[in-house]
This record gives C-alpha cells, structure tokens and sequence, in this order.
C-alpha cells in the first residue's frame, strides 16, 4: 500500500548511518519529484546516528524521493508516497495576499489575533501542558515564541535543557547541537498546529544578560544554527520566522547582519514561510523584499495608516503593551486600555498583538512563561475576532488622507513603546490632518467607526447610495444593538454615550 500525507502534511524521512567525526557537518539531503516539478530539501542529524529529511508536499498526486550525501550509506535512497486532499482543518500555510490581509494557502482568510508566551515551551510538562489548555479556551490563532531562552525579570530559571551541548552558563560546543532540545520545540510547535494556532518563531533575542551567550555567537554559527532550524522547522505549515525581539538592542549587530540572516532563510527555505523583525526603537526597513510584513512594536496604533501606506505590506503591532501590574512602563495596561488599542488597530486595518503581565507569587507570567490567563481582555479580544472575520475578506482600509506634511512630520518623530509623539504631530492631529477617531471601510459596502474614550451621544453620517444596516457595538459588554435596518442618505445615528463605542455599517443585499 502506497503511503499517503496529505497536502501541507509532514513526510520524514530517516536514515541510519555511523559517521566518524562531527555528524553535524554531513552533507544531507533529499530531491522530491512529482511530475515536471522538483524540490530540494536540506536534511538535518537528529542524534543516535539518525538522518532526517522533512518535507511538506503542497501539490497532490504521487511523489518520489531520492536521498543525495557526502556519505555513502545516506545516499541514493529511493522512496515514494501519495499526497492527498487535506483534513478539513488542513488551510495550509498563511501567506501575505494583498498590502493589508493574510489567506491560508488554500484562500481561506486569516485574521491574526496573536499572543505573546517568550518562553512557555521552556517551563516543563506541567507548566507547559497547562498553557495548551489555556489557549484551549482562549481566541488566540497566533503565538509569538523564543528558541532560546530568556533571562531576564520574572524569567530566571534555568530551561530543562540547552540548545548546544557543553556546561552551563557558557562552555558550549557550537559546531553540534542537542537535538532533546529541538525535538522538544517541535513538539510544541505541533501542539499549536492541533490547535490551529501559528507559532511565531523568535530566532534571536537579546535577554540572556550575559548568562548563556546565544545572543553574541560568532557568525558562521549564527549561519549553521539557522540552517539547521530551516532544515528541522520548515515543514511545519504553522510557521513563522521572526528574526529578532527588539532587533535594536543587540549591540554588536548591524543592519547588514540582520538583512543576511533573512535573505539567507529565505534562500533555504523551501516554503517560503513568512518573515518578519521586530523592533524596540527604530523600525527596520519593512519595504525590503526579504520582509513579508511588518512586526512593530508601538503603542500608537493610530500611526497604523502611515505603516501601511510606507510599506505598502500587512501591519502586525505584535507588541502594543501588556495587560497587568507590573512595575515597567510597558506592562501596567488597564484591560480596557488593551481592548482599545487592540479596536484602533484592527478598525484602521492592521492587527495587533496580546499580553499579559499580571504580578504573582509563583512568578508565572503568561507573557514569559504562559500558564493560566488572569486579565479581563482576552475574553474581549475573542469578541472583536468575531466581529472581524464577519468583515468582508478583502480586509478594511483606514479612513481618512495622510498628505505628505502629515506623513513628513509624523516621520520625524520617534514612536515607540516609551516616548511620547512630539507636540507638532500632535499638533497635526488636533488640526484634523490626521483621522482622531478610528474608522476603516471596505469599498461602499462596509463601514467601521471606533470612539474609544469618547462617548457621543450621536454622529451624523452621508451614506452612499443604496440602503444600509447599521449596528452600534458595545466593544467592553460585547454587545451588538441593531439601529436601522434600512438607512440611506444623510442619517443620525443615535448613541449610548458610553465608552468604548463603535458603529457597523453595512449595505443590505
């Protein structure tokens, strides 16, 4: 019987042989052919004298295999298998479709509604196993995770165990790697694919505090480590690279070092998975070919108009604050704060990322270590996700016209998650050169306007022809209250005045 995976599947295969010398430096690999079309895929050494090579078939139909090697014994291997349609929670991999919207790779939409968990796949079973259940219950499809581990505030254990072999804090063997460590990665990158959750791979932080030393490696292993993560990861259809957390705070990077590490994945990785760094200060230069979108860190959503008309790609505020109690600046959000930024980021056509930092005596934070959610936004999130995956697919686009004094001024200023915007573009933004409240739309049809704070007692629209359904949303109750069923023209639209309001209007069939 002819073995069968289907599309966007796994299929391994693994090889035995006894090498003398470093096993890591085989050469290993594997040619798949289907008809007219070929893939090389790099292999990997997966400890106790195994060879590995992973492959995801994206087309359907009957595949071979043919090993190639520096070894004798791995090479020339010959094998086959059928791909097959995919299981109904099958889409695919999430790929960039248009400037503002993301679509699994068998067109079905993808809205991202991501979480921060640094180092949840570090903390043991127990731990580990209770954030699943967690993000059972929670309305999270995205997770952004380190490879290595973080030292830092209210992260200082020790991981079960270590990317390299060698002796703790820093005597490591950099020409191997410890394959329990990357099996146990992928493990939890799976347990997110069951759960139809993307894992947003982190390949490079700056919190190890001088503890372990995987943020200042040489180069050539910053090279090798990437390739074999490539030659491991890759096909896992629930993948995402981003190089860096806060990218500009490793000293002894530059700019050069981080474009090659990305136009190297990008050169190797058979899938194309998306790519993407993120920043604490200054943003990288996102209209560079290697990036598919934007990852920002900043807690100006309204700035989301201006990113998405400089990068002309999707906007992903993965890290607009935390909700909880913790004494940074970054990680005191109220939960209604989150929820609002979270509306004025999506209703202006971007997404925005969670989390969560609330004090506890076991010093379990679900933005390090995951664990068990505590806040009252996440609850509030999976209301919104609601609201916009019921949007037209195509995505909203902000109200309202940036002209280039508003987008030369408010380049000037830096936005991030600490400093204030400078009082002329605030200047601009009073003067109504800039849109106050957030409002996105979709051609003619769709309309979306978010009041945040505000609380008006009512607002005047001039609708376009036709007749239109119009809803007020209660963003904190998580209500919806139908207010016209068929409006036209120029129409007044009567409001709660509370806070935390938004408008849905919607053409009638």
């Amino acid at each position: 019987m002819t073995y069968q995976v289907e599309k966007w599947g796994l299929f391994e295969v693994s090889c035995r042989a006894q090498v003398s010398g470093n096993p890591y430096a085989v050469e290993f690999g594997a040619e798949f052919q289907h008809a007219e079309h070929a893939v090389k895929v790099t292999g990997f050494y997966d400890g106790d004298g195994v060879f590995k090579v992973r492959f995801m078939p994206q087309i359907e139909g009957e595949w071979t295999y043919i090993t190639h090697s520096d070894i004798r014994d791995l090479a020339g291997q010959q094998g086959g298998f059928k791909c097959v349609s995919p299981s109904p929670d099958n889409h695919g991999p999430v790929g960039v479709v248009s400037p503002t919207r993301f679509a699994y790779a068998d067109g079905t939409p993808y809205l991202p509604v991501g979480t921060t968990c640094y180092v949840w796949n570090l903390q043991g079973d127990e731990l580990e196993e209770q954030t699943l259940r967690t993000l059972d219950q929670a309305p999270f499809n995205k997770l952004r995770m380190c490879v290595f581990p973080k030292r830092y505030t209210f992260n200082r254990n020790a991981p079960p165990s270590y990317p390299f072999p060698g002796e703790p804090p820093d005597k490591w063997d950099f020409s191997r790697f410890n394959p329990e460590y990357f099996q146990h990665l992928e493990k939890r990158i799976l347990d997110l694919q069951q759960r139809g959750i993307e894992a947003d791979l982190i390949l490079f932080h700056p919190y190890d505090s001088g503890a372990w030393g995987f943020d200042r490696m040489p180069a050539e292993v910053n090279d090798r480590y990437l390739t074999y993560l490539v030659a491991r990861l890759a096909a896992f259809r629930n993948l995402w690279w981003s190089f860096a957390n806060e990218y500009d705070l490793f000293p002894n990077r530059t700019m050069s070092d981080w474009d090659h590490y990305m136009q190297l994945v990008q050169h190797i990785d058979p899938y194309n998975h998306l790519r993407s760094i993120h920043n604490c200060m200054a943003f990288y230069d996102h209209t560079q070919p290697w990036v598919t979108h934007c990852s920002v860190q900043s807690q100006y959503l309204d700035r989301v108009p201006l990113w998405l008309k400089k990068y002309s790609k999707p906007v992903i505020v993965d890290e607009c604050g935390y909700e909880g109690d913790i004494y940074m600046v970054w990680g005191d959000l109220s939960p209604e704060e989150m929820v609002q930024r979270f509306w004025v980021g999506f209703t202006l056509g971007g997404h925005v990322g969670h989390g969560e930092t609330y004090v506890n005596p076991e010093e379990v934070l679900w933005w390090s270590k995951g664990g068990q959610l505590h806040g009252e936004s996440a609850l509030r999130i999976a209301f919104l996700r609601q609201i916009f995956e019921q949007a037209p697919a195509a995505g909203l686009s902000p109200i309202g016209k940036l002209d280039n004094e508003t987008i030369n001024m408010i380049e000037k200023t830096t936005y991030n998650l600490f400093d204030p915007p400078s009082s002329d573009a605030d200047r601009i933004i009073a003067e109504g050169r800039w849109n106050v409240e957030a409002g996105g739309y979709c051609g003619s049809d769709y309309f979306l306007f978010y009041f945040g704070t505000r609380q008006p007692g009512s607002r005047n629209f001039n609708l376009p022809s036709g007749n239109f359904r119009i809803d007020v949303i209660d963003t904190w109750n998580m209500t919806i209250e139908p207010v016209a069923a068929s409006a036209s023209g120029k129409t007044a639209v009567a409001l709660p005045g509370r806070k935390y309001m938004a408008i849905r209007i919607v053409r009638n069939p």
